[in-house]
C-alpha cells in the first residue's frame, strides 16, 4: 500500500465492490466483517494468496529478465513488501495518524516473505528494483532503516509521496507519473506490484500484480 489516507476507511476493500457505491439498506456489521478479516489471516488463507500472487511475479520476473533490455521492477512498500499487520491488528483495524506515525518511526514491520522473494529474484536477474510509496517524504528515512533490516536495502531508488502532493488525488497519479519518470531513464518496467488497484493503475508497466488486501482502500 501507500500510507493510510488521512481518512482511513477499515474494511472498505473488503465489504464493498467500489468505493462510491451507496448502500439502499442496511451494511453488513461491522463486528462481523472484522471477524471475518481475522478468520482470513489467521486460517491461513491470506499468507497462501500472498503466495500464489509471489509464485506468479517470479515467474514473469525470470522469464521475462532473459530479454536483456535494461528491465525494472517496481514495488509498493506497505502490505506489499513490509507487513503492517501487527499494528493495524493492535488498533483494531482502525487508523490513527499519530499511531501510525509512530509505528512507522519504530521500523519494525516485518517482511511479506514471497515478496521478498520476488524482490530477489529481480536483483537475482539483473533486474533494477524501484519502491513506489504513498510513505511521505519526513517517512523516508524510518521507511529505508526497516527495508534494509528486512534484507531489502538494495534498490535503484526508493520514491515517496512529497508532503505538498494534492490531498483528495488518487494515489494513481502520483504513482503512474513516478513510473513514467523511470522510464524516461532508458528503463522498460516489466512488473508492477502493489496491494491496492490504485498502486497499478495508470500504466507504465508490462505486468501488474495485484495482491490481497482485505485492511483499507486507497483510492
Amino acid at each position: 500500500m501507500a500510507t493510510f489516507p488521512q481518512r482511513f476507511i477499515a474494511l472498505l476493500g473488503f465489504a464493498c465492490v467500489a468505493a462510491c457505491t451507496v448502500s439502499t439498506h442496511e451494511p453488513k456489521n461491522l463486528s462481523h466483517l472484522k471477524k471475518e478479516v481475522g478468520a482470513y489471516v489467521d486460517n491461513g488463507t491470506y499468507a497462501n494468496d500472498l503466495k500464489i500472487s509471489g509464485e506468479e511475479a517470479n515467474a514473469w520476473i525470470k522469464k521475462r529478465a532473459t530479454s536483456g533490455d535494461k528491465l525494472a521492477v517496481v514495488f509498493d512498500i506497505d502490505e506489499t513488501v513490509l507487513s503492517n499487520l501487527p499494528h493495524i491488528r493492535e488498533e483494531d483495524w482502525g487508523y490513527d495518524p499519530d499511531i501510525w506515525g509512530k509505528w512507522v518511526s519504530e521500523r519494525r514491520a516485518p517482511a511479506i516473505e514471497p515478496l521478498r522473494d520476488v524482490y530477489r529474484t529481480a536483483l537475482s536477474n539483473h533486474v533494477a528494483v524501484f519502491f513506489i510509496t504513498g510513505r511521505k517524504d519526513y517517512e523516508k528515512t524510518s521507511t529505508a532503516a526497516n527495508l534494509r533490516s528486512q534484507g531489502m536495502g538494495t534498490y535503484s531508488a526508493l520514491i515517496v509521496k512529497p508532503s505538498s502532493f494534492p490531498s483528495g488525488t488518487s494515489a494513481s497519479v502520483f504513482k503512474a507519473a513516478e513510473r513514467a519518470k523511470i522510464e524516461t531513464q532508458g528503463y522498460k518496467i516489466i512488473a508492477s506490484i502493489g496491494d491496492q488497484q490504485s498502486d497499478l493503475d495508470g500504466g507504465h508497466a508490462e505486468k501488474t500484480f495485484k495482491l490481497p488486501n482485505p485492511f483499507y482502500f486507497i483510492p
